[in-house]
């Protein structure tokens, strides 16, 4: 399908996009990579007056060493994440998810930021700020304010960055040497995730937890597999409650019961992955 019409705006920096969102209100959209946000245009669920094209705003595009974190901006590509050497050493689990999001077109253009923002409960990336326990940290008028991942996601496709606000950061603890794992059941290589979950072990006082994708409304940290995993139970046990506390929906490519089966054995999988 075509989208509505629309006026189209490039801004050149945070704080210039950050004027245009309040000039223009509710009626204007982000574009960065644009996987996100298009297709809804094309189908016409999502229908901007403006799009405030922030693709080519360079300072939002890094991966910096920020001594207990690991500090991304919000318009880093995801291939830039997949490869970086900095998030290999310290969160490799990061670097993991990031190859798995999409095709290679898609990993050139698409940005972290962007997948975050989006917030579908079957986007690979959100699991990664959850399990990790990543910080948000969001621009507006009245300056910065952080957001934790576990608050960040707030219903379907509805994230804590108010209309005239912008994602700038994340910052991912590290979690240096510690065992990770991840796990994707999908129909064809470069699907939305049926079922799919990231789990990462504790490391200096970063304590660790579990995500799953497309079990829920939201992406959602699997509260009572998390709690398990930082008492220090079995893979086996860890996978055996990773459903608890979950709602998936049911439709054409599985059934909410087969969801929950799968999110015990992926999870089990992912945390054998991880040395748990």
């Amino acid at each position: 399908m075509i989208p509505a019409g629309f006026a189209y705006t490039r801004a050149a920096s945070a704080a210039e996009a950050l004027s245009l969102l309040a000039e223009h209100g509710d009626e204007a959209k982000l574009l960065a990579g644009g996987h996100s946000l298009l297709p809804l245009m094309k189908l016409r669920l999502a229908q901007p007056e403006r799009l405030i094209d922030i693709g080519e705003v360079a300072d939002l595009s890094y991966i910096n060493d920020g001594g207990d974190h690991v500090a991304v901006g919000a318009l880093t590509r995801h291939r830039d994440v997949e490869h970086s050497d900095l998030l290999a050493k310290h969160l490799p689990l990061l670097a993991h998810v990031a190859a798995h999001v999409g095709d290679p077109q898609v990993r050139n253009r698409g940005t972290i930021g962007g997948s975050l923002v989006h917030g579908d409960p079957a986007s690979d990336l959100p699991s990664v700020a959850l399990t990790t326990g990543a910080t948000m940290v969001i621009t507006g008028p009245s300056g910065e304010r952080t957001v934790a991942a576990a608050d960040f996601f707030q219903g379907f496709l509805e994230t804590a960055v108010g209309a005239d606000e912008l994602l700038t950061e994340i910052r991912f603890p590290k979690h240096t040497g510690a065992g990770w794992g991840f796990q994707k059941f999908n129909r064809r290589a470069q699907d939305w995730a049926i079922v799919g979950c990231s789990v990462q072990a504790a490391a200096d006082g970063n304590g660790g937890g579990v995500a799953l994708v497309n079990m829920g409304s939201t992406p959602m940290l699997a509260s009572s597999a998390t709690d398990a995993l930082r008492s220090g139970s079995s893979a086996a046990d860890i996978g055996s409650v990773a459903a608890e506390g979950t709602e998936p929906p049911s439709d054409l490519h599985a059934q909410a019961a087969y969801r929950q089966h799968l999110a015990r054995v992926l999870v089990e999988r992912a945390a054998t992955a991880a040395g748990l």
